[in-house]
């Protein structure tokens, strides 16, 4: 019988290009569940390896611990997410992401929209305060007050 070998909390964040401290995130959020050992050291196997990984890639392709979680659920995580065949809730997850992000940048799109508009009214009414030239001081609400004897 072959024994797995297993590993300690700095070669698996080594292997996996991670902190220590982002594994111990990743079982704060219920991502992964080591295996401790008589001492209580945390214990990783080639298992947790390849979910590691993929809870790597998949925080950096823009998904959040609470996604992942349902790839998690839908037992997604336990091998290399690249290779076949591969699982449907990572589209469900992708997806809803994405559109969530859409929503967002429409919203801070019109949020830009408008502040420009605020912007050029505040640029018009300061411009109106103080004809002549608007330097920097003037533009900003600042006036500028010259005497001349």
């Amino acid at each position: 019988m072959v024994t797995e070998r297993k590993m300690r909390i700095g070669e698996l964040a080594e292997r996996v290009g991670v902190s220590p401290r982002s594994l111990r995130y990743y079982e704060q959020q219920g991502l992964m569940s080591p295996a401790r050992d008589v001492n209580g050291h945390r214990e990783y196997d080639e298992v947790a390896l390849d979910r590691a990984r993929n809870i790597k890639d998949l925080i950096a392709a823009g998904l959040t611990t609470e996604d992942v979680l349902l790839y998690l659920s839908a037992g997604c995580l336990e091998h290399r997410l690249t290779d076949s065949p591969r699982c449907s809730a990572e589209l469900d997850a992708a997806q809803r992401r994405l559109a969530g992000l859409e929503d967002r940048i429409a919203r801070l799109l019109q949020i830009r929209d408008r502040l420009v508009q605020h912007s050029a009214e505040l640029q018009d009414a300061i411009v109106a305060q103080y004809p002549g030239p608007v330097s920097g001081r003037a533009a900003s609400g600042e006036a500028t007050h010259s005497t001349t004897h």
